[in-house]
């Protein structure tokens, strides 16, 4: 049997409500409706939902999804050893059968035939089928199952089917306002509030540039890349074109509008 408290979220994560999601969260759980969690990338999602996990005090199973997933990688499959074959469960499965809530992160990342299989475990019937293994598993009563993706990324071929969105609830996240992004900066890298406005400033400016020049803006979680390297010594300059800059763009004009920003507020 499963140890659950493997997978409780030990210390409390930081986390700084935009809204009501977390009383909305909760709602959901206590009816044990599965949540939909959509937003940019470095919004936050993921913080969420390992902060709700802890404030629920339930177990979490994180599952990064990637075009590679097959449904026997959440599901589980049949394994060789010295001693036959024996049957190892997979995250979903394991987390159907102890209680825990599943995290299936960027799920447009998957196959639409591998993300088929939870269709089961979100309506009224719970239950998840083990074709491989002649087995029905009764989802436990805990049992919670969470989903994220970003829909700027979304085309014909990454989406969600129809039948799968409206087995949700759902959440919008964005990025912060700049008030609270700047304290959840501030709080997390331990950076003084003044340097992060001025970080935020810059995060401002390039998610402004989204759709002119860049796929998407710069989010929460470099702008703490940058607080970071720049609590350990690095110059603001340097830390801000090495988080905020260069992993998000090679285009030349983008990069010098950034740096040139970049410079004008670090002066």
């Amino acid at each position: 049997m499963t140890d659950k408290t493997q997978y409780l979220v030990k210390q409390e994560p930081f986390y700084q409500p935009q809204g009501r999601e977390v009383e909305l969260f909760a709602a959901a759980y206590a009816a044990r409706l599965p949540v939909m969690v959509k937003g940019p990338t470095g919004c936050g999602k993921s913080r969420f939902v390992e902060y709700m996990a802890w404030k629920l005090e339930k177990p979490l199973i994180t599952v990064a999804c990637n075009e590679d997933m097959t449904a026997s990688d959440l599901v589980g499959r049949w394994l060789l050893d010295a001693n036959g074959t024996r049957w190892l469960d997979g995250p979903l499965t394991t987390a159907a059968r102890i209680g825990a809530i599943c995290y299936l992160d960027e799920i447009v990342e998957a196959r639409q035939d591998t993300t088929v299989v939870i269709h089961p475990l979100t309506d009224h019937r719970r239950v998840l089928p083990l074709d491989k293994k002649g087995e029905l598993v009764e989802a436990h009563p805990d049992f919670q199952l969470v989903i994220s993706y970003n829909p700027g990324y979304q085309s014909l071929m990454k989406d969600l089917k129809q039948s799968t969105k409206q087995r949700f609830t759902a959440f919008d996240f964005t990025y912060p306002p700049p008030e609270l992004e700047t304290t959840i900066i501030a709080r997390e890298t331990g950076l003084a509030e003044g340097t992060a406005a001025k970080l935020v400033k810059i995060g401002e400016i390039g998610r402004n540039l989204k759709g002119h020049g860049l796929d998407e803006g710069i989010s929460t979680r470099l702008l703490v890349y940058a607080a970071t390297l720049i609590r350990r010594g690095v110059p603001e300059t340097d830390a801000c074109r090495m988080a905020l800059v260069r992993p998000i763009t090679d285009d030349a004009d983008i990069r010098a509008t950034l740096d040139h920003a970049i410079d004008a507020t670090f002066v």
